[in-house]
């Protein structure tokens, strides 16, 4: 995409009328083919409110949303259409601050509007937020006394996991567990990327993981793995004997009416299955534009499978998605999820001594002191305040979505691509979205350099 290309400038703006309540990006979730990616795109949060606290604000504490809530959502919009012009091919952002409607706004290039025209209530792919459900369901387990935290994996999943006798439930959870990343595997990449077709199960993912090393010891250090919660989404059913499809249906999305919130399988990727007619479409860089920035050691030919699409995109919209599962396979909308989170941070999901495990939380990488990792849910610490929740990406779809203690802010950026974001000028000018939302969210000021991410 040419960094003069003209996003379409009917895309959709709009303060919600629902009254109802419901980086570049620091994506560590990492398949071989996005560690560069993790090491670009790493800053979002932690420069939210930098350049806020070098311009006049208010006291600090005071909350200027009301009074700024019409030139938040001006300067939201100009920065969703910066991000779209800067390579983006679609953005969607969401912003309650806890008094009256939502922002939403919705920003696309003009050429994608032949595939789909992109709104704000549209579904997508959530990556790695998937995480935050599926903990909540196994908190809800252990809470009911089907299992514990304490558990080993073997009392579960006998002989899946090497060593699985010393890696207990806690350490799936907050990813201390030490196994190896299935994503990283080539054979799975192939998946990952729609190369190979062919549909993954769960058991035949945490395989493709445990044929490496484990990277640590059970319990000594930190790493994320995707098999950490594929293994939980095993064990959820066996402690229940039901889907994991199923238990996060009847035990999240029904009860919080979450209509288009739902697990995908990899199933309904395939040629011949159900293509919802209203889930954000997304791309990825063609396999010329991509091969520059893939880092060291990725196989060669590693490049997205779809149609090709303008300015050297592919989309990825369909490709196998068997690989995401327990790890990443939910597909919502930025409202559905804003309500999930609200839900949780509230306490409305899990009993207070089961939200407090899943807020207790181990240092992440060292790259990153900011974050730190609980029980499927981040926290992290802004100039702006500190925001709980989760990111993530599958091919084509990049998310964010952050709440603030009490569940009653909520803030997401959706973006509709991985490697769209990888440049200099389209990263910065994605973390400027993100930096802007999370700080409408809290009540700040937008930061200054949230107003020219290209500088």
């Amino acid at each position: 995409m040419t960094a003069d290309m003209t996003a379409d400038t009917s895309a959709d703006v709009m303060a919600n009328t629902s009254a109802e309540v419901p980086s570049p990006r620091h994506h560590h979730r990492r398949a071989g083919l996005t560690l560069l990616v993790a090491a670009a795109l790493t800053g979002t949060l932690g420069a939210c409110g930098g350049a806020a606290a070098q311009q006049p604000s208010a006291p600090v504490g005071a909350d200027v949303s009301q009074r700024a809530r019409p030139a938040a959502l001006t300067e939201l919009t100009e920065l969703a259409r910066q991000d779209v012009d800067a390579g983006a091919p679609g953005v969607i952002v969401r912003v309650d601050d806890g008094h009256g409607r939502p922002i939403e706004i919705a920003r696309q290039v003009s050429w994608s509007r032949a595939d789909h025209t992109l709104a704000a209530k549209d579904e997508f792919r959530m990556g790695s937020n998937t995480k935050t459900m599926v903990a909540t369901v196994v908190l809800q387990l252990v809470a009911e006394h089907r299992l514990k935290l304490s558990d080993p994996v073997d009392a579960w999943l006998p002989g899946l996991v090497p060593d699985g006798s010393a890696i207990t439930v806690r350490m799936l959870l907050n990813h201390t567990s030490g196994l190896f990343d299935y994503t990283d595997d080539p054979d799975v990449l192939k998946a990952f990327t729609g190369q190979d077709t062919r549909i993954w199960t769960p058991q035949e993912l945490i395989a493709a993981g445990v044929r490496h090393d484990p990277l640590f010891a059970p319990g000594t250090d930190y790493a994320y793995s995707n098999t950490n919660y594929v293994a939980l989404g095993l064990v959820a059913e066996k402690a229940t004997g039901h889907t994991l499809g199923d238990l996060i249906q009847q035990r999240i999305a029904g009860p919080l009416h979450l209509r288009n919130t739902y697990l995908v399988t990899g199933a309904d990727t395939g040629p011949d299955s159900k293509k919802s007619p209203v889930l954000a479409h997304g791309y990825e860089p063609d396999a010329a534009r991509l091969a520059p920035l893939l880092p060291p050691g990725t196989p060669a030919g590693t490049a997205f499978a779809g149609p090709a699409r303008s300015e050297g995109y592919v989309d990825t919209t369909w490709v196998n998605a068997s690989t995401e599962w327990a790890a990443g396979g939910m597909v919502s909308t930025a409202r559905d999820w804003a309500r999930f989170d609200s839900a949780l941070l509230s306490g409305k999901l899990l009993p207070a001594a089961q939200l407090k495990e899943m807020k207790t939380t181990v240092a992440e990488e060292s790259e990153f002191p900011n974050r730190r990792y609980g029980l499927g849910l981040e926290k992290v610490v802004t100039p702006c305040g500190t925001v709980w929740g989760h990111n993530g990406q599958v091919p084509g779809y990049s998310s964010e979505a952050y709440t603030d203690a009490t569940g009653r802010r909520t803030a997401s950026v959706l973006t509709s691509t991985i490697f769209g974001l990888a440049s200099p000028k389209s990263g910065a000018a994605n973390q400027a979205v993100v930096n802007a939302a999370v700080c409408t969210m809290l009540g700040k000021p937008i930061p200054a350099t949230a107003a020219s991410p290209a500088a």
